[in-house]
C-alpha cells in the first residue's frame, strides 16, 4: 500500500488522508499542550491569549489539533471548546489517553481500564463532542518506547470504538512490534513518537508506515539536541535567513510525506513562524548538512558506548 498523502507546499505542507477514513488534514497542524499553565498544569496566565492562538491557527487553515485532557488537566480542552466550539467543518481533533496528573503536577502513566474509559469521557465532555476523531493510546517510557504487549489497554479503546465514542485509534511511544500487535486488533491511523533531525531511531519505522499509509507524528522537533547539534542547526538557519525551529520543521516535512507536524506554542507570533516553515524548501546541500547532524550524533553515541563498556569491564571483579 502506498501513502495516501498528497503534497502541496503552498498550503501548510500539503495534505494527508488518514487510512480508512474520510478525514483529510493539512500536514502542518497545531499542538495545544502549551496552552495550559506552567508545567502544563493549571490555567494559563492569559486565557484570552490562548484562545487567540487557536483562532489564528484555524484562520490560517490548520485543521489538525493535537491535545489531551491530561493537559491542565482539563484546562487545554476547555480552552479549545471555548475558543472554537461549534467547530468548523473539517477540523480533526486528535487526543491521547494513558496518563493522568498528580496533585504535585507529576505525570502518572496509567493504562488501567478505568482510567482509559474515564479519560475518553473526560475528553468528550471537555471538548463538547459526542465522538472523538482520533484517540492515541500513550504507552512506553517518558521519551522512548519500551517493548511489551499493549493488547490489554488497546482492547479497551477498541471497545469504546465499537460503542461509537471513538472513530479512529492511534498509538504514541510504540515500537514496530507493538504496532504489529495493535493492527491484529484494530486499524491504526497514526503513530506519535520522538523524532527529529538529530534523533532518528525511527527512520526505518517511518518508511514502513509510509508504505502502509499510516501517519507519523513526531514530538519534540527540537528536543534533546546537544550544543554541537544546536550549533549546526543554527548555522543552517542563519545561512537561510530563518529560525532553527523553522528549519527543523521544514526538514521533517521534506523527510516523508506521511509526517504530520503539531508544533505547539502559546504565542500568535511563534505560531505564524511555525506555519511559515511549510513554505520553506531546503536545498539538497542543506539537507546533507542536516543529515550529518544525525550521523555525527550516532558516531558520538557509539564512541560513548565503547568507552562505557571499557570502563565497566575495567572495573569488574575478576
Amino acid at each position: 500500500m502506498t501513502s495516501t498523502a498528497t503534497y502541496d507546499r503552498t498550503k501548510l505542507g500539503g495534505t494527508f488522508a488518514f487510512p480508512g477514513a474520510s478525514r483529510t488534514v493539512h500536514r502542518m497542524g497545531y499542538g495545544a499542550m502549551q496552552l495550559a499553565g506552567p508545567g502544563v498544569f493549571g490555567p494559563p496566565r492569559d486565557p484570552d491569549a490562548a484562545a487567540a492562538v487557536l483562532r489564528e491557527a484555524i484562520a490560517a487553515g490548520v485543521n489538525h489539533i493535537d491535545t489531551s485532557d491530561f493537559y491542565g488537566p482539563h484546562v487545554t480542552n476547555q480552552i479549545i471548546k471555548k475558543a472554537l466550539h461549534p467547530y468548523p467543518n473539517g477540523l480533526v481533533i486528535v487526543t491521547k489517553v494513558g496518563a493522568r496528573r498528580g496533585n504535585d503536577k507529576s505525570w502518572i502513566h496509567d493504562v488501567t481500564r478505568k482510567n482509559l474509559i474515564d479519560s475518553v469521557h473526560d475528553n468528550l465532555r471537555n471538548l463538547g463532542l459526542e465522538v472523538l476523531d482520533v484517540v492515541n493510546l500513550r504507552v512506553g517510557g517518558v521519551e522512548k518506547p519500551s517493548e511489551g504487549s499493549i493488547a490489554e489497554p488497546l482492547a479497551v479503546l477498541v471497545e469504546l470504538k465499537r460503542q461509537g465514542l471513538i472513530r479512529h485509534i492511534g498509538l504514541s511511544n510504540v515500537t514496530p512490534t507493538q504496532l504489529a500487535e495493535a493492527e491484529s486488533l484494530t486499524k491504526i491511523a497514526c503513530v506519535q513518537n520522538l523524532y527529529n533531525v538529530a534523533h532518528r531511531d525511527d527512520d526505518a519505522f517511518i518508511d514502513d508506515l509510509a508504505r502502509q499509509g499510516i501517519a507519523y507524528v513526531p514530538f519534540f522537533p527540537l528536543g534533546g539536541f546537544n550544543p554541537l547539534q544546536s550549533a549546526a542547526l543554527d548555522a543552517v538557519a542563519a545561512s537561510l535567513g530563518t529560525t532553527p525551529m523553522q528549519v527543523a520543521l521544514a526538514w521533517l516535512l521534506q523527510r516523508s510525506s506521511n509526517i504530520l507536524l503539531i508544533p505547539g506554542t502559546s504565542s500568535v507570533q511563534h505560531l505564524r513562524e511555525n506555519l511559515a516553515a511549510a513554505e520553506l524548501t531546503l536545498p539538497a546541500e542543506m539537507l546533507a548538512r542536516l543529515d550529518a547532524i544525525a550521523l555525527e550524533s550516532e558516531g558520538a553515541r557509539k564512541r560513548n558506548e565503547r568507552v562505557d563498556n571499557y570502563e565497566n569491564e575495567s572495573s569488574a571483579d575478576w
